[in-house]
């Protein structure tokens, strides 16, 4: 089993080191259209995966509660969204394509700050993973092994263009194809170290795994509607964006119904 739930951790962060690889392979940056595309094909993702791998679990196992079922993940989402945006506010960060740097003021490098968005996006992405294996290991939370890798590959799945995203404007911007990559890379390494953590504590206080699950999720959609849906929005012919978002949730709700 811990082998299972080390490799359930290590699919998203796989999928982002691919996606950065593609630094290697292509000689300009994307074109907004393709940047918008995947984009809403992430966010799509993460809307799907938060509800049918997150809230709607998070309910089920309150069920004793009767009609009060639906209260830890009322609380577990709102504690989500909060402690994003917490982050949002402590951590300065500038978004891909945006030059207004967020957060507090400071003297860190371009460079870190694009990547430091990044890893704030990516932060609940590896909560989401964590708190389904564990809810795997101690089968507190009527999560099936399909249901856990549903949501690990479907996170895989929409990290891969975030990877390249992040990768490629830093080589347009100067940085080497090596250093470009590694940076890619760097950026979703907080996914199996907070996917970990989340296991562990999960482990610790069983009776918690409903608002855990709930609290990545809330956390997920704060970065989708904080950040990607104003991204895949931007500029002309924004309808490319919603149905990426489209084929991206109708995937992962494939993957999770298929799987789980």
């Amino acid at each position: 089993m811990l082998k299972t739930v080390i490799m359930g951790l290590m699919i998203p962060f796989l999928g982002t080191s691919a996606g950065a690889a593609c630094v290697f392979f292509l000689k300009k940056d994307l074109k907004d259209g393709i940047k918008r595309a995947l984009t809403g094909f992430a966010a799509g993702v993460m809307v799907a995966a938060s509800i049918w791998s997150l809230i709607v679990p998070a309910i089920e196992q309150s069920s004793d509660k009767g009609q009060l079922a639906f209260l830890p993940a009322f609380i577990g989402f709102w504690l989500g969204v909060l402690f994003l945006l917490l982050l949002d506010h402590i951590i300065p960060h500038l978004h891909a394509g945006i030059n207004q740097v967020e957060g507090p003021k400071s003297k860190l490098t371009r460079t870190v700050m694009l990547v430091l968005a990044v890893t704030l996006h990516n932060i609940p992405e590896g909560m989401a993973v964590g708190v389904v294996y564990a809810g795997l290991m101690n089968g507190s939370a009527n999560i099936t092994a399909g249901a856990a890798l549903a949501l690990a590959l479907g996170i895989a799945i929409q990290n891969f263009p975030e990877g390249a995203i992040i990768s490629m404007p830093l080589f347009s911007e100067g940085k080497s194809k090596p250093k470009s990559f590694v940076l890619g890379v760097l950026s979703g390494a907080v996914e199996p170290v907070f996917g970990g953590l989340t296991v562990l504590i999960a482990g610790l206080v069983v009776p918690a795994m409903p608002y855990l699950l709930s609290f990545a999720a809330g956390a997920m959609l704060y970065v989708v509607v904080e950040e990607l849906i104003p991204e895949m929005s931007q500029g002309k012919h924004s309808n490319i964006g919603v149905i990426s978002f489209a084929i991206g949730f109708s995937l992962m709700m494939a993957l999770d119904v298929a799987l789980g």
